[in-house]
């Protein structure tokens, strides 16, 4: 780690260029961006052949995900701080060579322990990484439609790479092994290291306070032991010690990191940001939102191989239409902000999340494609992809220079932090319904269990949008419909 911030120090001290074309920047910005959803999703397809190989329990499997999801989800506030701190390009560069490094590791894990670690690291690489490039984009693009667009671009390459991780996935594991699905990183992770080191920029804004080590670890201790606690009740129930101690430890520590936030000099997620409420609001959703969307993959993928029997590239391409239905989803919503505002647009798009899911949950063993995949497939990311642009561009509006690391930090944040505990509890609530049996039907059971209960997560979450997310100011004029200074967003 020494000899990767010394390097990227050395490159930020690099003699100065002149400042390359915003399009060059996003385009770097969204490849990284790109790199660490896609390793969310990228996996599932590649489950089934993981647990053959290494020995895997079905508890193994899940953790596989959540390992990268909660140190991803736990440090990312640290590497936003970081980046304002020590400089974005700079933590760009370190976050991209612990990733592409980790996903070496994995790809050639020999046991189950050994790939659960890398995927571990790799969270942590990736939560160095992607809030960096939220950061960066919105440097070089200034605030207005230009911002917007740019925005909805990131957000679009990023539900693309969540999308795409099952297409990616089935074609490197029919054709090669699951093991590519991680090494595939690393020809990648290197020419976008080369790219970034030529052509970013640095910036950076505050200054050299020290990082809120101790923030970070208690944050993400207290999310690791809660997700723990929760898939214990898969075998042990809710009211089993096994299951409450964790619990209860996971909250004692997440309050420990509230207290220790509220009285250190530095904290790594200042509570005062909560008090903006175009951040709080925003935040609040992306995080009930990630909770349902999350685990759509993770139950697609497993209902498309498991109970229709698809093989995993079959059950990649069956999800294609998906992944193009969240980059249109994303590329409309900064089309009809101007008109309707973020708000709507943002509440619009989770209640067609929650119908495509509400259909899902229809689901049956004997489901043809059309209806059984396709349709409420598309709803189900067509709406994510509206809803997340606004979300996003709420959430880092108010924000002031100098913490505009933090806050994208906070945005990847709550969202990952949403999608990791939510994918535990969604687990658990489908293993308990199907009770250890493996037949067709009772998969199909469980899974159809977890889409109903994610319907009523988003049908919660569009309700709490409606009531909290911030409105335009009356005066501004309809192509204002963001939020352009904290006080604005904050007063309503």
């Amino acid at each position: 780690m020494t000899r990767m911030l010394d390097a990227a120090d050395a490159a930020a001290r690099a003699p100065r260029r002149p400042a390359p074309p915003a399009w060059l920047v996003v385009t770097l910005a969204c490849a990284g961006q790109f790199l660490v959803v896609l390793d969310v999703s990228v996996v599932n397809t590649a489950l089934p052949s993981m647990r053959a190989d290494l020995g895997l329990s079905d508890s193994g499997l899940q953790w596989v995900v959540n390992a990268y999801a909660i140190a991803f989800a736990g440090f990312m506030l640290l590497g936003g701080r970081a980046g304002d701190l020590y400089g974005r390009k700079r933590m760009f560069l370190v976050g991209l060579a612990l990733f592409t490094l980790a996903s070496l590791g994995g790809g050639l894990a020999q046991d189950g322990w050994q790939l659960l670690l890398a995927r571990a690291v790799q969270g942590l690489g990736a939560a160095v990484l992607a809030p960096s490039t939220l950061t960066l984009l919105t440097a070089a693009v200034p605030e207005g439609p230009a911002r917007a667009r740019a925005i909805a671009t990131w957000t679009a390459v990023g539900g693309g790479g969540g999308a795409a991780g099952g297409l990616v996935g089935g074609v490197l594991v029919d054709a090669l092994s699951w093991r590519w699905v991680l090494l595939i990183n690393v020809p990648i992770g290197a020419v976008v290291l080369l790219g970034a080191l030529r052509w970013l920029p640095e910036s950076r804004a505050g200054d050299r306070r020290r990082l809120d080590l101790p923030g970070a670890v208690l944050v993400t201790a207290g999310l690791a032991t809660v997700a723990y606690g929760i898939s214990q009740t898969e075998s042990e129930g809710w009211t089993a010690q096994a299951t409450l101690l964790p619990l209860a430890a996971g909250a004692a520590l997440i309050a420990l990191f509230l207290a220790v936030e509220a009285r250190t000099a530095a904290p790594l997620m200042p509570l005062r940001l909560l008090r903006l409420r175009s951040v709080a609001s925003a935040n609040t959703a992306m995080f009930l939102s990630g909770a349902a969307m999350f685990c759509m993959w993770f139950f697609m993928t497993l209902y498309a191989q498991n109970v229709l029997g698809y093989s995993p590239l079959e059950a990649g391409v069956a999800l294609v239409p998906s992944s193009l239905a969240v980059v249109l989803g994303s590329k409309l919503a900064p089309r009809f902000m101007p008109v309707a505002g973020p708000r709507v647009v943002a509440v619009l798009g989770t209640l067609v999340a929650a119908s495509g899911f509400g259909w899902q949950s229809t689901m049956s063993a004997h489901g043809d494609y059309v209806t059984g995949v396709l349709v409420p497939g598309v709803l189900m990311m067509l709406g994510a992809g509206l809803a997340a642009t606004p979300l996003a561009s709420l959430a880092t509006s108010g924000a002031a220079p100098e913490e505009a690391g933090l806050v994208s930090g906070l945005v990847n944040t709550s969202r990952t932090m949403g999608g990791s505990l939510g994918l535990a509890v969604m687990s658990t609530i489908a293993a308990a319904r199907t009770a250890g049996s493996t037949t067709p039907q009772a998969l199909t059971d469980g899974y159809a269990l977890a889409f109903r209960a994610s319907t009523a997560v988003l049908l919660t979450g569009a309700v709490l949008m409606l009531l909290w997310l911030p409105r335009p100011p009356r005066t501004a004029p309809a192509g204002a419909a963001v939020p352009q200074k904290a006080g604005n967003s904050s007063a309503k």
